[in-house]
């Protein structure tokens, strides 16, 4: 073979690998396809694990999203009484409404410790369980008042869940959540306005666990600075005992009007009852004429920073005027400052209390039928607190004896008692009246202090004025 044969054959062979590179090329370019999510051609072969590649990062990018959440969420102690039964359902609910809570915040800044443990728990918080009573504890509580053969004329409150304390969980120390889950029960079916403030909207009683987190978060906002500093600022986890001062700021902290009442003796004016549990001293109580004798060992009501001192003779108007009363016997139209003399009569101690809670649960402007012997009053519930234990008022009665005496009873519901003990007696219509009614004669205590919430909610200034916790004192 010549010389330029040879330099040929090289030649030939590179043209036919070229040819083929082209060939190669553009079969490549028929077989590319344009990516659906970025739009980028892809050959058809990779297009699927390309376009998975996408979801991956989202994934990713998601992920860290909750890492992030989960680190700066407060920590929580073991759930212990969660309502296992529509969780999904309420998971569901609640991640709603924290997103409802996200979305308001559109002026792009970062929000504050506080307002970021407000968004979690809203969404973390979880509905406490209890006994549900299909007829209605209240509806109950109302025929057994009726069937009554004495005569008698009973005021109650219109709707209330019964909480028990749970052995397991809760004895000994949770009578004070365990009674504003009471209260809350009834605002979120009977005060829509706080329906939609209450615990970020849910609709539901929390657990104590969550309660908890939410006085917290009262105290972070401002509400009873002392007695948050007694508790050094955490209640989260813990099984201390709480009282009226705690539901008060706790209930003040979502904007309800919620006021403290004292009642106890002119010696002990310048105390303030204590938590369940707590004791006074017996030896100083002896020790008359020294104003700061008797010393009240507990951490929130002493902290009361303005009192309003009210004699028996008026006690009844609790800060209302131009009021009207049922007459525990006849409906009268009288006037609030017709009523302020005689309301006193001859009551001396207790009898003092007994009256107020009759003038309050009586107060035409709330009750839905005054004509009836059971009549029905729009009053919230009142947290009931004396050394040792707090209890829930529902209502009142009073019998009408001979010779125009009056007999008044507390109409009670305790968180010790089980529900369905109270659920079983109130519909055999046996044994009820021990566990519900509360006469004159079983007041023993020096002290009492009540908690109620008016109508309404508050804002602004008045707002801002409810975080100092004040209090009426009225001497029995």
């Amino acid at each position: 073979m010549t010389r330029e044969a040879d330099q040929e054959l090289p030649s030939l062979s590179r043209r036919a690998s070229e040819e083929e590179e082209e060939e190669e090329k553009e079969c490549a370019m028929d077989d590319l396809s344009s990516c659906p999510f970025c739009s980028l051609s892809v050959p058809c072969g990779e297009l699927e694990r390309h376009a998975n590649g996408h979801f991956e990062d989202e994934e990713a990018a998601e992920d860290a999203e909750l890492a992030r959440r989960i680190a700066i969420a407060p920590p929580s102690p073991p759930l212990t009484m969660t309502d296992r039964l529509g969780t999904d359902k309420l998971k569901e609910v609640n991640c709603h409404k924290a997103a409802e809570v996200e979305a308001t915040r559109c002026d792009g800044r970062t929000p504050g410790d506080v307002e970021d443990e407000i968004f979690h728990l809203v969404s973390l918080q979880m509905i406490s369980s209890f006994y549900k009573i299909e007829d209605g504890l209240m509806a109950l509580l109302k025929r057994r008042l009726e069937s009554e053969a004495e005569k008698s004329t009973c005021i109650i409150c219109s709707y209330l869940d019964h909480f028990e304390s749970i052995e397991s969980e809760d004895v000994g120390w949770g009578c004070g959540w365990r009674n504003i889950q009471m209260l809350s029960s009834h605002l979120l079916v009977e005060r829509q306005e706080a329906k939609e403030g209450l615990f970020g909207g849910s609709g539901f009683v929390p657990d104590i666990v969550s309660l908890q987190r939410w006085l917290e978060i009262a105290w972070k906002r401002g509400f009873d600075e002392v007695g948050s500093e007694h508790f050094n600022h955490k209640i989260y986890g813990s099984s201390s005992w709480i009282g009226t001062t705690e539901c008060a700021a706790l209930f003040r902290s979502f904007g309800l009007r919620a006021r403290i009442v004292d009642f106890g003796p002119k010696n002990l004016e310048s105390l303030f009852l204590s938590v369940p549990g707590s004791r006074i001293d017996s030896e100083n109580v002896e020790a008359r004429g020294k104003k700061n004798a008797v010393q009240i060992h507990g951490p929130m009501d002493r902290y009361l920073a303005k009192r309003k001192r009210i004699s028996p003779e008026v006690c009844s108007s609790i800060g209302h005027t131009g009021c009207s009363y049922i007459q525990p016997d006849q409906v009268s139209d009288r006037s609030n400052e017709d009523l302020g003399v005689s309301s006193a009569r001859s009551s001396k101690g207790q009898e003092v209390l007994t009256d107020w809670v009759w003038r309050y649960f009586s107060d035409k402007s709330f009750i839905d039928n005054s004509f009836s012997c059971v009549s029905i009053s729009r009053r919230t519930p009142l947290y009931f607190q004396h050394d040792g234990h707090s209890r829930t008022i529902v209502g009142i009665q009073v019998i009408h004896q001979p010779k125009g005496i009056q007999k008044y009873n507390l109409l009670v519901l305790d968180p010790a008692h089980r529900t369905a003990t109270l659920e079983r007696s109130l519909k055999r219509n046996a044994g009820w009246q021990k566990l519900i009614k509360r006469g004159i004669r079983t007041l023993k205590k020096p002290q009492y202090q009540l908690c109620y919430i008016d109508p309404g909610i508050a804002k602004g200034e008045e707002l801002e004025q409810l975080k100092t916790m004040d209090s009426v004192y009225i001497e029995i």
